[in-house]
């Protein structure tokens, strides 16, 4: 069984990384969508050396089973698997058997509030309308730093995550990712008029901006949304903000 270590452990490694880009897309939970083909294509030459491995320990084998019928005894421990590399197999077992959910409040209660001044400016005007469906990064943007205050009297509605703050506050929030899950930064929006779900709960929240703050400063950060509606969504397929 050990001779044939690398080849397993190959073997596990691609079918793992197959199992969350080609039959699911839990991929999305750890890094962007424009990653998928890599994976994929990391996936598979994954299998081939796995496979290729798997061949080669078998004639390797076969091999020493002549030399032994032969009359002639080796020491073969080179070609079999360090006890220790068997530690590479939790991890692949663990993706493909129960893979780890996205981010969600613990890191967005982790990240720091760094919102420096960036420079306040005019915006686009909103889609005309009853109401706005806004990510939190735009809601954000439009509500720190915009100077001609687009967002005053408009409806928005926004879907995020719940995390919960100090004396009964509480955030929707969500996570943007650049690259992967290790460079996680958060937008996050506190929400009055409605009292906290549970951590972690997805829900779209519709309701309007509650200035405050000097446009720019941290004091304005998170902005603020008087809501007048929380209703409970499943977690999206992507749950990752948008760019």
């Amino acid at each position: 069984m050990r001779r044939y270590g690398p080849a397993l452990l190959l073997l596990l490694s691609g079918a793992a990384v197959l199992r969350i880009t080609v039959f699911s897309d839990l991929y999305l939970r750890y890094v962007q969508s424009g990653l998928k083909v890599y994976l994929i294509a990391s996936g598979v030459v994954l299998l081939a050396l796995g496979a290729l491995s798997a061949v080669r320990a078998t004639r390797t084998h076969d091999h020493e089973e002549l030399e032994e019928d032969d009359g002639h005894d080796h020491d073969h421990d080179h070609h079999r698997t360090p006890r220790i590399a068997w530690l590479l197999a939790v991890p692949a077992a663990a993706l493909l058997l129960f893979p780890p959910p996205a981010l969600g409040s613990y890191s967005a209660d982790r990240e720091a509030e760094q919102r420096a001044a960036q420079g306040v400016g005019t915006f686009p005007a909103l889609p005309s309308g009853d109401l706005v469906d806004l990510t939190l990064g735009e809601f954000t943007s439009r509500a720190i730093y915009d100077s001609g205050k687009s967002l005053t009297g408009r409806t928005v509605r926004m879907t995020g995550f719940v995390t919960r703050g100090d004396n009964g506050t509480w955030y929707l929030a969500r996570l943007l990712i650049t690259c992967c899950a290790a460079d996680a930064s958060t937008y996050k929006v506190e929400i009055t008029g409605a009292d906290a779900p549970v951590n972690d709960t997805w829900v779209t929240v519709t309701g309007t901006w509650h200035p405050k703050g000097k446009l720019g400063s941290d004091e304005a950060w998170p902005p603020v949304l008087d809501s007048t509606s929380v209703k409970k969504v499943k977690e999206p397929a992507n749950p990752y903000e948008r760019r």
